[in-house]
């Protein structure tokens, strides 16, 4: 029976659009809660408040479903027709990650887990649950478990078939299927992932701290971003690929089959002018359908000004200027920091002058301030 399933799930997967489906037990990875309330308590979630809400749920699959019998784990192949840090982009235009420059995966990954789960419950009788990603599922140890790869030492699944670019989806079921082998570790003495991050955000081998990566920095994280960062984030707007994009193992990855995850003119490398100029409608309409749209203008915007004060374009000036006086102070604040690094000293003493006493905002004064050290004689 069990074997019978096994060819099912593949041949649905595959089916569904699926690259790679392994099977684990709900039990696979006790290790993985230890690491997780380490995590935790060091506060390397950042503003993740969800991480810590649900964290006892997390800590293993029969936490969140307690009739689990099996995990079936499905990878879902966005490989990029070309490597994200391979050829330089412009400084003036915006880098968008690889899994956010076509249509939001969650729709298109759980779209296919629904189908093979019907299958699996069709054919088995047993219950079935699907989960892509917005759930307290650990769905990383899982998939190296199940052996679809293993963690890196960037915590990131690698795969010797696709690289570092899987999507992953979850089946649970109360259904008993033979597990799979799980992967073994195969990054040896490598740490091009380590080295190629620009915030040093991995404390360790194997270790992640939110709180500095790029990524989190300009998708999960609502408020200001600390200025330490900011330099060092370039012109990444949404997201960073740099960890997983150096991987040795992407040698032997392909681009996607999945004409939904391919880059939209959008998406790609889009000017950062055309960002600036974004009110909040249209913002929705520009990224509808990505992933970047759940994050939301005034974030985007944020980072977008961020890259156009690392720019040192001038022809970004107007569009910076005029963000000065957004409904935001989280535009603002970012807006002040950029329009410092673009125009003269006498220039930026004007504006300092007729913008600053009007200010209401603490975050976007304290931007102030710190052009008022660099500008004495504005005090």
């Amino acid at each position: 029976m069990s074997s019978d399933l096994k060819f099912l799930l593949q041949r649905e997967a595959v089916s569904a659009g699926f690259d790679a489906v392994r099977v684990t037990s709900p039990d696979a990875i006790p290790e993985a809660a230890d690491r997780l309330i380490a995590f935790l308590a060091d506060g390397r979630h950042g503003e993740m408040a969800w991480m810590t809400a649900h964290a006892e749920r997390r800590k293993s699959p029969q936490a969140l479903w307690p009739e689990a019998r099996s995990v079936v784990m499905l990878g879902l192949n966005y490989g990029p027709d070309e490597n994200p840090i391979a050829t330089g982009v412009a400084a003036n235009r915006a880098v968008i990650s690889a899994y956010a420059r076509g249509r939001d995966y969650h729709d298109i990954v759980k779209a296919g887990l629904k189908r093979v789960a019907r299958a699996l419950h069709a054919a088995s009788g047993g219950d079935v649950k699907v989960f892509v990603d917005t759930a307290p599922l650990m769905e990383k140890p899982l998939a190296a478990a199940a052996g679809l790869g293993w963690q890196g030492k960037h915590t990131n699944l690698v795969s010797r078939v696709h690289g570092s670019w899987l999507f992953l989806g979850a089946i649970l079921t109360t259904v008993v299927i033979q597990p799979d082998a799980p992967e073994v570790d195969h990054c040896g003495s490598c740490r091009r992932c380590l080295d190629a991050c620009p915030t040093h955000a991995f404390p360790t081998p194997y270790q992640l701290d939110a709180r500095r990566c790029i990524a989190y920095l300009t998708i999960e994280h609502p408020g200001h971003i600390a200025e330490e960062f900011r330099a060092p984030m370039g012109n990444r707007v949404f997201g960073c690929d740099d960890c997983l994009a150096v991987c040795p193992w992407n040698k032997f990855a392909a681009a996607t089959r999945e004409m939904r995850f391919h880059a939209r003119a959008e998406t790609k490398n889009p000017p950062l002018a055309e960002i600036l100029a974004l009110d909040d409608a249209a913002f929705r309409v520009r990224f509808a359908g990505t992933p970047v749209k759940r994050t939301g203008r005034d974030r985007v915007v944020r980072n977008a000004l961020i890259a156009a004060g690392n720019a040192g374009d001038p022809a970004l000036l107007e569009p910076v200027r005029r963000l000065l006086h957004d409904a935001s102070p989280l535009v603002r604040a970012m807006a002040v920091w950029a329009i410092a690094r673009l125009v003269n000293a006498a220039d930026l003493r004007a504006l300092a002058a007729a913008l600053r006493a009007g200010e209401t905002d603490a975050a976007v004064t304290a931007e102030w301030d710190r052009v008022s050290l660099a500008l004495p004689q504005l005090a």
